[in-house]
């Protein structure tokens, strides 16, 4: 479908939201003209009343001609005198589509891609045109492969699919707005009845009486029911436009082989899906590791130390390379599943180009270690900013050392409470003591039902594990407090913790059994743990 017909469409759908809103008014007119024709007294003024309050949203809903504009991704604007190679690269993606290339180029903190254009009078005189373009996608991927990202995303724009947008986003907007507006009428009228009806209530409990209870059935039905025929429009609405955006995205990936060759068209899309699940890893796991303890990694880091993820976890990234969802992201989501489009794109003839030597993506910028950095003073916010900055390896070990005593806080004050701690020689002395006292602190820790109802030898089989992590913890906060033992940054793997020699976690493993024995031994870990 050419983009002439696509407008036209577009506009048709836009027209349609209007039409129906006139068509309600014309509707709602028609039953006060009856109403006031037949009817007389106070019945008449209600049913008035009622369809002028139902006008109100559809009123409002036709005269919102303007959709308020969404916040822009946060990013840094790089000019062609900054980033010289990076446009060149642009421009002649751009020109090899056959389209306009984009008036700013903006670095974002995602592993995205995308263009916008600030199009006028309903996408028919063009605007200023912006990619943005995600450094952590650029991490991941090599220049063949950006390529092919950057050539889908002029496809757009060859394909006029960014003139089209605004129109179709008002439309969804205008609807999204109308219905919330019936709802919120309805719920404001259930929300004065229960209060109605629970004030009624509580004069009755004040005189004696029984409470009536609150029953808000039916309030609000008129106004949920005219949400109703703007959802069923809104899901034709979402279907149609659904359908149009699917066919402009194989469109643009045509763009994508055309310029890049099939082969890398296909595995930059294979890439994408693997390093999303990746820099979502990264920055819960990694990169935000030690906010709670008032550490970030270096400037730069931030966002730029995901390269050394992909690098170590390059087996695991291969499973998701080959796992591509078959599903759309939801019903109404404009891009076909990703499995569809690399398997079209995958059955295209061989173009001969398959096996490019590429450089990675970031080479394409002047100084990407920078870029990365200035990134951060965009993207975080002051507070994230304040934070002190550390090696990896110091913010590893410094972050789990500062939770790990946390979470030992809880266990001091549960033993405290059976009077043995808080520390652990004190812990210690209580168990040579009283060695039940091992079973009671258990006790006060959450159990499964299975364990709550054992009994006799049983139930202590239940506690020794418990009793035992606890004491493992311990252990943990008073070897890492005298720099005995270090957490250790691991890329491939969990942060772990590196003992103080060969063998030690064997022992240790040893002692721990000892103390939690039917008959315990303390001795093996003060040897171990508290000797000087």
């Amino acid at each position: 479908m050419g983009a002439s017909l696509r407008a036209v469409r577009a506009l048709v759908l836009l027209a349609g939201f209007y039409l129906l809103g006139v068509f309600l008014l014309a509707a709602l007119v028609g039953v006060d003209f009856a109403v006031v024709t037949w009817l007389h007294g106070p019945v008449a003024f209600k049913i008035i009343i009622v369809s002028v309050v139902l006008a109100v949203p559809i009123v409002r809903g036709l005269f919102m001609l303007r959709t308020p504009k969404g916040e822009p991704p946060a990013g840094i604007t790089v000019t062609e005198a900054q980033e010289p190679l990076l446009w060149q690269t642009v421009r002649d993606i751009a020109q090899q589509v056959g389209t306009r290339a984009p008036d700013e180029i903006v670095l974002i903190d995602e592993v995205n891609a995308a263009v916008a254009e600030d199009a006028r009078l309903l996408g028919l005189r063009p605007g200023t045109r912006r990619l943005y373009l995600g450094l952590p996608l650029m991490t991941g991927l090599d220049e063949m492969q950006l390529r092919a990202v950057l050539a889908h995303e002029m496809g757009h724009y060859a394909n006029f699919d960014t003139r089209l947008t605004p129109l179709i986003a008002r439309g969804r907007a205008q609807l999204i707005r109308t219905i919330g507006h019936f709802h919120e009428r309805a719920d404001n009228k259930v929300a004065k009845e229960r209060a109605r009806q629970e004030k009624r209530d509580e004069k009755r409990v004040a005189k004696g009486k029984g409470a009536k209870g609150v029953d808000t059935s039916g309030q609000g039905a008129t106004y949920r029911a005219m949400a109703k025929i703007y959802m069923a429009y809104g899901n034709f609405y979402m279907r149609a436009t659904r359908t149009a955006g699917r066919r402009q995205e194989l469109a643009a990936d045509l763009a994508s082989v055309r310029v890049a060759g099939r082969d890398s068209a296909a595995s930059a899309l294979r890439e994408i899906n693997a390093l999303d699940s990746a820099h979502d890893f990264y920055m819960s796991s990694y990169a935000t590791l030690g906010v709670g303890a008032g550490l970030l990694p270096r400037p730069g880091e931030v966002f730029g130390g995901l390269r050394k993820l992909l690098d170590a976890r390059s087996e695991d990234l291969d499973d998701l390379r080959r796992e591509l969802s078959t599903e759309p992201a939801s019903p109404y989501d404009s891009h076909p599943p990703l499995a569809e489009r690399v398997a079209r794109i995958e059955a295209l003839p061989d173009d001969g180009r398959g096996g490019q030597s590429a450089r990675p993506a970031l080479a394409l910028l002047s100084d990407a270690g920078a870029a990365l950095a200035a990134l951060e003073q965009v993207v975080l916010t002051p507070e994230a900013l304040a934070l002190k900055r550390v090696d990896w390896e110091d913010l590893v070990h410094e972050s789990m050392t500062q939770y790990v005593g946390q979470g030992a806080e809880e266990i001091r004050e549960t033993f405290a409470a059976e009077g043995a701690g808080p520390g652990l020689p004190a812990l210690l002395d209580a168990i040579d003591a009283d060695p039940a006292v091992r079973w009671r602190i258990a006790d006060r820790f959450p159990k499964s039902e299975e364990a709550a109802a054992a009994t006799g030898r049983t139930a202590r089989e239940f506690a020794r594990p418990v009793v035992r992590r606890a004491l493992n913890q311990l252990v943990t906060v008073e070897l890492t407090g005298r720099g005995a033992a270090r957490w250790q940054l691991s890329w491939s793997d969990s942060a772990a913790l590196r003992y103080p020699a060969d063998g030690f976690e064997e022992q240790l493993r040893l002692a721990l059994d000892a103390v939690v024995a039917d008959l315990p031994d303390t001795e093996p870990l003060r040897k171990l743990v508290l000797a000087p």
